[in-house]
């Protein structure tokens, strides 16, 4: 530790997601005291929820406690509470535990799901962003298909076994992929009084392509996949209304399913308190040094921060990859704030994104390479099973995937918190 720097300024970190626990680990054995709060006490790999609520992966397995993350942290402190506001004037952060003062406040709290016009059916839909949603999402459809065995209406029988998905980007492609999966080799295995080609599993995207942030190769790579799965994809289909029976689209055509997934968009998990005046698009406007508009002492990063550039001028993707770039800036511009040296400005890198379609099929879009298939697919593996959190939750999840790969099997789990949504009127 630097002794000639002014030590022991108190920086808050909102939020435990990638950027708030890359940031809490980069200001280890640096002169400020950091408290990270988060309403859980642990750390989630959302990427991988989806293998969570489709029975392919347990929840230890992308779940880390960040109590152990920062083990040995002597200047790191954890606090687990949900923010309630803050007071940016009086630098106060007040929560479900009490109140806390900052010197420097840091805003990580990533996204939430964003309805659009279907939150008055919200409660209808299983969406898929935390641990609990993808616990949920399990419970349902397989006490869905426990019914079905009991049930004597073959329309309700076609209700409890369809399946839709709503919203065609990278969760909406993989958890389809994964479904399919089930529904050839693994489902039919434990239910064989269903006859499972009466399922459907129905993907909705209202753009004319899916991923629309990737390539046109990779959009039609993904298509091809997962009409090959058997997935009825239908592009330029603007789902209307759901009424926890029939998804309705707006040419007038109806989807009978009681189980739709909606993985159509998130929005900026913002905290009362922050002002109107410094939102763009419903997300925190900060500056090139990831500064909250008119505020030099708090800073915003990852999916809750729009950080504008000229490629995107509403501010960076969500993604995972610009929140941990933007957390390891911070942290040596933090660290130049207590020198008393000039900031740094952003610059986002992008090193490319990737999506799979189940066993052996995914697209890769890098800077400069652009590819698809089985090498794809391991090296998608291969990536996020390097990012995950903790040396056991790797090795468990690399056995689990070898196991599955051969087996064509996946370890459904069982209904131990059963799920019921809100019925409708």
């Amino acid at each position: 530790m630097d002794t000639d720097a002014h030590q022991y300024n108190k920086v808050i970190i909102i939020g435990a997601g990638f950027g708030g626990i890359a940031l809490a680990k980069a200001l280890h054995k640096k002169p400020y005291e950091v408290l990270l709060l988060d309403k859980n006490n642990y750390h989630t790999f959302q990427p991988l929820l989806y293998q969570v609520a489709t029975g392919g992966l347990e929840p230890d397995s992308i779940a880390y406690p960040v109590r152990r993350i920062l083990r040995g942290f002597k200047n790191v402190h954890f606090q687990m509470a949900e923010v309630l506001t803050i007071e940016l004037d009086n630098q106060i952060v007040n929560t479900t535990v009490g109140t806390f003062n900052y010197d420097f406040l840091v805003i990580a709290t990533g996204s939430t799901n964003n309805f659009f016009n279907f939150n008055p059916v919200s409660d209808f839909l299983l969406p898929l962003k935390s641990m609990a949603n993808a616990l949920n999402i399990r419970s349902f459809i397989m006490q869905n298909f426990e019914q079905i065995i009991a049930a004597d209406d073959s329309d309700e029988q076609t209700e409890l076994m369809n399946i839709a998905i709503i919203g065609g980007g990278p969760a909406g492609i993989e958890m389809a992929g994964a479904l399919a999966e089930m529904k050839h080799y693994v489902l039919p295995k434990d239910f064989p009084q269903i006859d499972f080609n009466n399922m459907t599993i129905s993907l909705f995207e209202a753009a004319p392509k899916l991923l629309s942030n990737m390539s046109n190769a990779a959009s039609k790579n993904a298509l091809k996949y997962l009409q090959k799965l058997g997935i009825d994809v239908k592009l330029d289909s603007r789902v209307k209304d759901y009424d926890s029976h029939t998804v309705l689209l707006e040419d007038g055509s109806k989807f009978q399913t009681n189980t739709v997934i909606w993985t159509a968009g998130v929005k900026a998990n913002l905290i009362n308190g922050i002002p109107n005046d410094v939102l763009l698009a419903g997300r925190i406007a900060v500056n090139e040094f990831n500064q909250v508009k008119g505020f030099d002492n708090i800073f915003a990063i990852g999916d809750v921060a729009a950080c504008t550039d000229k490629e995107n001028p509403k501010g960076l993707p969500m993604l995972a990859p610009v929140a941990m770039q933007q957390a390891d800036l911070l942290s040596k511009n933090l660290i130049r704030l207590a020198k008393d040296k000039a900031l740094k400005p952003f610059k986002y890198v992008d090193k490319g994104v990737m999506a799979t379609v189940g066993r052996n099929k995914a697209v890769v879009d890098l800077p400069k390479w652009k590819f698809s298939g089985p090498f794809a697919w391991f090296i998608w593996m291969f990536v996020h099973i390097m990012s995950l959190v903790g040396f056991r939750n790797k090795v468990v999840t690399l056995v689990g995937w070898i196991t599955s790969y051969f087996s064509y099997d996946r370890p459904l789990g069982l209904i131990i918190r059963p799920y019921q949504r809100k019925k409708s009127d």
